[in-house]
C-alpha cells in the first residue's frame, strides 16, 4: 500500500492549511496511487517561524549529542528499509534492490555527517602581543532551505539534511512531488529519533512557488539545490540577490574515456550498470562514450551484450533490473534525442524505442558513431541511452570530454599509468574515476564544476558551508 503524504512542519504531520494535495503517480503503471499535500505560504509560515524557533536550541545542543540522535535515526531506516523500498519503487520505479540500496546508503551518509558534527574545528591564531588571545570558530549559519528532486528521493535528501543537522542547523526541505513518500519516511526516522520539533520541515509545492517565497526571506540563511542547470541558475542569481549562501548541484554529460590497454569487460560491465542505474536518470551517469579506434568495436560489443541482460519491467516483479521512467515527458525527450541522432547518422547498436502498453518505458539504448550535430551530443539525455564515438589520440579524447560547459563527474579506464596521471590533471570535473566506478559515497566530495555547479555534498568538505567563521580577539586587562 501507498500512503498518502502530508506536510511536516513543527514536529507534526499535517495537511495543507488550504487543503491541496497533489496526485502521486506509479511510473511503472500510470495510476494514480495517492496524494500528497501541497504547501501554500501559510504552510511555509509556519515552517519558518518552526525552524527559526528551534535554531536557537539546536544550535546550542553539543555535537556529540546531535550525533547520537542522528545515529539513532540511521538505525530506524535501516530497520525499516524493506518498507521504505516498496514505497520507493512504487512511486518512483526503480527495482526494489536499487531503492533498498538507496535507503541503507542513506544510513551509511547519517552515520558520516554524525562523526563530522565532532570534527568542525577551529583554531587559535597567533597573536602579535602576549596579552592577546586570538580565536576563530565555526558556527551553524541557520536555517538551510533545500530543494530536492525525484530521481534519488531519499539520497538526494539525506546529504542536505544530515550536514544541516551535524552543523547544528535547522532545515525546510522542499522535496519532490513526484515522489513524496520516501522522503516523508526517511523525516519520519529522524523524529521518532528524537530531533527537536522544528528542527526538520518537509514541505511539497509547486517547485517556483516556493523557491521563490523561501529563497529571498529574511529567515533564510542558506540553499541548497539539485537539479537542472537552468533552474540552478536562476536560483543561483537570486540567492546573490539576498547574500545567501548556496550550495548548487546541477546537471552533467559525463564522459567516458577507454584507452586501448583497458580492461574492456571490466569497463564495459560497470558502465554499462552506472549507465542504466535508475534508467539512466543520475545526473552522474556516464553517457558520451569516447572509445579508442583499435578497441571500439570490440568495446561495444561487449557493452551491448551487458545492456541486453538487462530486464526491463515493474521494479516490484523480481528480476527487474531497470524500471520506467519518471514520467511522459521524460519519455518524450528521450525518444526525440534518439530519432535526431538517428536521422543524422547514428546506428541503433540495440533499443531505441519506447515501451508498448502502460508504464513510461523507454528501452535501454546504444547509439554508435553519434555525430557531433546530434543533440543528444552536447544536451544532456537524462534517460536510458549510452552515446558512442571513437577516438585516436589522447588529446583528441580530452578536448571532446572538456567540450562542453558541463563538469561534474567523468570516467576512464586505461593501464598506462602516465596516462592515467595526466587524466588526472587533464580532465575538467568535479569528479573522476578511473578503472572503477567510485563516486558517490559519503566520505568523498560530490560536486561539479562549470555549469554543474559549486559546492559539495560528500566529504569534509561537505559541511563547511553550513558553517561561519567567527573571529574573536581579547586582550587581558
Amino acid at each position: 500500500m501507498y500512503p498518502d503524504v502530508m506536510l511536516f512542519v513543527n514536529g507534526q504531520w499535517q495537511p495543507a492549511a488550504d487543503g491541496g494535495s497533489l496526485d502521486v503517480v506509479n511510473p511503472a503503471t500510470e495510476e494514480v496511487i495517492g496524494q500528497v499535500a501541497r504547501a501554500g505560504q501559510a504552510d511555509l509560515d509556519k515552517a519558518l517561524d518552526a525552524a527559526s524557533t528551534a535554531f536557537a536550541t539546536w544550535r546550542i545542543t553539543s555535537p556529540l549529542e546531535r550525533g547520537k540522535t542522528m545515529r539513532r535515526a540511521a538505525e530506524l531506516l535501516r530497520e525499516r528499509a524493506d518498507h521504505i523500498a516498496g514505497i520507493m519503487t512504487r512511486e518512483q520505479g526503480k527495482p526494489l534492490a536499487q531503492a533498498r540500496a538507496e535507503t541503507l546508503g542513506a544510513a551509511d551518509t547519517i552515520d558520516w555527517f554524525a562523526g563530522e558534527a565532532q570534527r568542525t574545528y577551529g583554531q587559535l591564531v597567533p597573536a602579535r602581543q602576549p596579552d592577546v588571545q586570538q580565536q576563530v570558530s565555526k558556527r551553524p549559519v541557520g536555517v538551510v532551505a533545500a530543494f530536492t528532486p525525484w530521481n534519488f528521493p531519499i539520497n538526494q535528501v539525506v546529504r542536505k539534511l544530515s550536514a544541516a543537522l551535524a552543523a547544528g542547523c535547522t532545515i525546510i526541505v522542499k522535496g519532490p512531488e513526484e515522489t513524496p513518500g520516501s522522503p516523508a519516511e526517511l523525516v519520519r526516522a529522524f523524529a521518532d529519533a528524537g530531533v527537536p520539533a522544528g528542527v526538520i520541515n518537509l514541505v511539497y509545492g509547486v517547485p517556483a512557488d516556493i523557491s521563490e517565497y523561501l529563497i529571498p526571506h529574511p529567515k533564510v540563511a542558506k540553499i541548497s539545490f539539485t537539479g537542472s542547470t537552468p533552474v540552478g541558475k536562476h536560483l543561483a542569481a537570486l540567492a546573490g540577490q539576498h547574500m545567501k549562501r548556496a550550495t548548487m548541484e546541477l546537471g552533467g554529460h559525463a564522459p567516458v574515456l577507454v584507452f586501448e590497454d583497458a580492461d574492456l569487460d571490466v569497463a564495459a560491465r560497470e558502465m554499462a550498470l552506472a549507465k542504466f542505474r535508475n534508467a539512466g536518470q543520475v545526473c552522474i551517469a556516464p553517457t558520451r562514450f569516447l572509445i579508442q579506434d583499435a578497441v571500439y568495436d570490440t568495446f561495444i560489443d561487449k557493452f551491448a551484450a551487458e545492456v541486453r541482460a538487462l530486464r526491463q519491467g515493474d521494479g516490484l516483479d523480481e528480476g527487474t533490473t531497470i524500471g520506467p521512467m519518471i514520467h511522459g515527458r521524460g519519455r518524450d525527450n528521450i525518444e526525440a534525442f534518439v530519432n535526431d541522432a538517428v536521422e543524422k547518422g547514428a546506428q541503433v547498436v540495440t533499443g531505441g524505442k519506447r515501451g508498448e502498453g502502460k508504464g513510461f518505458f523507454f528501452e535501454p539504448t546504444v547509439l554508435k558513431d553519434v555525430p557531433a550535430s546530434a543533440r543528444a551530443w552536447s544536451e544532456e539525455p537524462f534517460g536510458p541511452v549510452a552515446l558512442f564515438q571513437s577516438f585516436s589520440e589522447y588529446d583528441e579524447a580530452v578536448a571532446e570530454a572538456n567540450r562542453l560547459p558541463f563538469g561534474l563527474a567523468a570516467y576512464a579506464y586505461a593501464r598506462d599509468h602516465r596516462l592515467v596521471a595526466a587524466l588526472g590533471r587533464d580532465v575538467e570535473c568535479g569528479m573522476l574515476t578511473i578503472n572503477h566506478n567510485g563516486l558517490g559515497l559519503p566520505e568523498a566530495p560530490f560536486g561539479g564544476i562549470k555549469d554543474s555547479g559549486y559546492g559539495t555534498e560528500g566529504g569534509s568538505e561537505a559541511i563547511e558551508s553550513y558553517l561561519e567563521l567567527r573571529y574573536v580577539t581579547q586582550a587581558a586587562r
